[in-house]
């Protein structure tokens, strides 16, 4: 039997996507002699995913096998272990049924294993990058793409006749000014991170779900020394990111390609983006902080600093924030140019970061040159992070899948609309208030009241800022690099 690469992906209710992720696999060239097979794990779908499926097989000359799951509580993860159980048996089976012979040839035949999320498209030649670089060495258990999201189409090449108009908005196909600044900075922040992993040498904290190449006898080493039934574990709302520390605590190397590339699906609007990235941070701080999980990552070092770093990022903005409105408020505030190096210093960061994220527009990087863009998203990701923590010592345990997927699915609504009035509120009431009571809050009590806390303040505030301006220094020093996103 010819060795062969075989593909898991988890599909539930995917039928707007699968038919473009199997095309993906279409296009590409396998390494001489070795064979593809395709399981589509149809997750309790209630759409036409398996059709669509099985027709794409057929349409692309794929050897695609569907397979239905039954009573799966554990979604992607049990989707994934159905797949895996189908080629290296059920641990679990209580009649204990061995493989038959052709099922342990067809094992001993698998040298790869590709997971793939069925809303990403691998790009030509990216499975025979991933391959090469998972048989460059023994001990590498894993090799990632590099992730790019897909811009949506401008909508006003989208005719308002076309029968599928609400369709191909809602699927994300084309979109408006804001759902394209939306997908970019989001690109653009997956572009920073491959390049900073690339800087560091290639190894990677979690080899993602979108597409991953695995190596067999890895994933059968983790299976055997923590006595699972499956590689794949509901133990954390990143499966992604626990097996891949898993398989660093086994000896492999985990990797980025330099060179594989896959693009995915990005959130389409604020709301599915908060949900995701909470079950991404929730995920992250429950692996930092949980003591039951026996397993930590060799990057442990490096994820504490990003957590410490974006708790620095909220404490200056919100100290910065307090104080000039003190300041100016009673008419203490003087200008130093000084202050002008931070700002100089992230604008040349996310220039550089928007030149280096693939398929950039110059909006994008005029945009990042005046900090507007970065300053939004980073905002973001800052409320995120706080509600994460606060979750944290809170005794409820959200469902970071099923809030993502209400999310995506239009099930749940947002809160920014209610929230911005009332920043709105807040800062109008600021002003009217500084208006009316002026005279009192500019005496010469208040300012000599005042004065030390805002000289407190302000030094604070300058050591967190010096502190900053050098990570922003290593940065663009990490980002002097040939390396692509």
């Amino acid at each position: 039997m010819r060795p062969r690469i075989i593909v898991l992906i988890p599909a539930h209710n995917e039928e707007k996507s699968i038919r473009q992720c199997l095309a993906g696999l279409h296009d590409q060239v396998l390494p001489k002699d070795v064979e593809l097979d395709v399981f589509v794990i149809a997750d309790n779908c209630t759409d036409q995913t398996e059709a669509i499926a099985k027709d794409a097989g057929k349409e692309f000359n794929l050897a695609v096998q569907v397979i239905t799951t039954k009573g799966n509580k554990q979604r992607k993860v049990g989707a994934l272990n159905t797949g895996w159980k189908l080629v290296y048996g059920d641990m679990l089976n209580i009649y204990n049924e061995e493989l038959t012979d052709y099922q342990k040839l067809y094992r001993d035949s698998v040298q790869a294993i590709l997971g793939m999320d069925a809303d990403s498209r691998l790009a030509p030649f990216a499975l025979r990058e991933l391959w090469e670089g998972l048989m460059s060495a023994r001990n590498i258990g894993g090799v990632m793409a590099k992730y790019t999201m897909r811009m949506p189409k401008k909508r006003r090449k989208l005719p308002v006749d076309d029968p599928y108009y609400e369709e191909k908005l809602s699927n994300g196909e084309y979109g408006g000014p804001i759902s394209r600044w939306w997908t970019h900075q989001q690109k653009q922040d997956m572009a920073s991170w491959v390049l900073d992993l690339q800087y560091h040498g290639g190894s990677t904290y979690v080899l993602g779900g979108q597409a991953t190449l695995f190596r067999p006898e890895a994933l059968l080493a983790v299976v055997n020394e923590r006595k699972l039934d499956a590689p794949w574990q509901n133990d954390s709302d990143v499966e992604d990111m626990l097996l891949t520390w898993q398989l660093q605590k086994s000896g492999w190397k985990t990797l980025v390609s330099p060179k594989a590339r896959c693009f995915v699906d990005a959130m389409r609007n604020y709301h599915a983006f908060r949900q995701q990235r909470n079950k991404w941070q929730a995920g992250t701080v429950d692996l930092l902080t949980n003591r039951d999980i026996d397993v930590k990552t060799r990057h442990l070092g490096r994820l504490w600093r990003s957590q410490l770093k974006m708790f620095a990022d909220i404490i200056t903005r919100i100290l910065f924030i307090s104080l000039l409105t003190v300041a100016l408020v009673t008419d203490q505030f003087y200008w130093s140019w000084i202050w002008i190096t931070p700002v100089v210093l992230a604008s040349i960061v996310n220039v550089i970061l928007a030149v280096k994220t693939p398929m950039h527009r110059p909006i994008d990087i005029i945009l990042a040159f005046f900090l507007i863009s970065p300053e939004l998203y980073l905002w973001a990701n800052l409320i995120t992070f706080c509600q994460v923590w606060l979750d944290k010592f809170s005794a409820h345990k959200k469902d970071g899948w099923a809030n993502q997927y209400n999310a995506e699915a239009g099930k749940t609504k947002s809160k920014l609309g209610i929230a911005l009035i009332l920043i709105a509120l807040c800062i109008s009431s600021t002003i009217y208030l500084s208006i009316i009571y002026r005279d009192g809050l500019t005496s010469t009590n208040v300012q000599a009241t005042l004065q030390p806390y805002l000289m407190a303040g302000w030094i604070t505030l300058t050591y967190l800022t010096i502190l900053q301006s050098i990570i922003m220094l290593y940065k663009i020093w990490t980002l002097r690099g040939r390396y692509l996103a």
